[in-house]
C-alpha cells in the first residue's frame, strides 16, 4: 500500500497513522493511551518500531497453528455454495505450508455429505486443483438441480409452444401430425368404467 501511494506515504509517521484506523480492541487502546501519555513515543512515528510493538503485544505468535486450528473449524454448510466455501478454506489452507495431499483431505473433511456422496463414486482425481474442478462441478450441479425442481411447472400447451408451431410452420412435421403429448396430463389406467358402449 504504502508503495503504491508513496507522495502520500513519505512519512513513516503516516505509515503508522494509516495502520492505526484499523486497530480495534484492546491495540486500539494501546495505541490511544500512546497518543495521550506519550505522543513523543517512537512507536508513534516509526513504522518499524510500530509493527514491533503492537505484533508482539497483540499478534499471533504462530500463524501456522492458528491456521490450522481455523481449518479443523471450518466446515462447508449444506445451504452454501462451494466457491464461496473454498475462498475461506484457502486463505487459511496456504498459511500451512501443507502439501497439496493434506490439503485435499482437509477439504474433503470439511465438505458437506451431499457432496461426499457424489465423490465416493467418482474417479480419485490426481491434483488438488482437479479435486477442485470436481467438487465445484458436483456443486453447481447440485444448485441446477435445485433451481429446476423448485420452479413451477406449467401444463405444456401446444398452441403456446413457439417451437413447435415454427417446426410445422417451416415444414419440419408430417402431415396431420399432432403436436407431442402434454406430458402433464397422464391417462388413468384401471379407472372409470369398464365397458363403455
Amino acid at each position: 500500500m504504502f508503495q503504491a501511494k508513496p507522495l502520500t506515504f513519505q512519512l513513516e509517521s503516516s505509515h503508522v497513522a494509516f495502520a492505526a484506523l484499523y486497530l480495534q480492541g484492546i491495540a486500539f487502546n494501546h495505541y490511544t493511551a500512546l497518543l495521550r501519555f506519550d505522543p513523543n513515543s517512537l512507536v508513534l512515528s516509526n513504522w518499524q518500531a510500530f509493527a514491533q510493538e503492537f505484533s508482539s503485544k497483540f499478534g499471533v505468535f504462530d500463524t501456522v497453528a492458528e491456521a490450522e486450528e481455523n481449518l479443523y473449524n471450518l466446515w462447508m454448510c449444506n445451504d452454501k455454495r462451494f466457491t464461496i466455501f473454498i475462498v475461506r478454506f484457502e486463505k487459511e489452507a496456504y498459511k500451512t505450508g501443507w502439501n497439496y495431499n493434506a490439503l485435499r483431505f482437509a477439504l474433503r473433511c470439511a465438505l458437506p455429505q451431499r457432496i461426499k456422496d457424489v465423490l465416493r463414486l467418482a474417479p480419485k482425481q490426481p491434483s488438488y486443483d482437479s479435486y477442485k474442478a470436481l467438487v465445484t462441478q458436483i456443486n453447481q450441479r447440485y444448485w441446477e438441480d435445485r433451481s429446476e425442481y423448485s420452479a413451477p411447472c406449467a401444463p405444456w400447451n401446444p398452441s403456446r409452444n413457439s417451437n413447435w408451431q415454427s417446426g410445422a410452420a417451416a415444414g419440419n412435421q408430417t402431415t396431420g401430425a399432432a403436436p407431442p403429448p402434454n406430458p402433464a396430463v397422464r391417462p388413468l389406467i384401471g379407472r372409470g368404467p369398464a365397458n363403455v358402449s
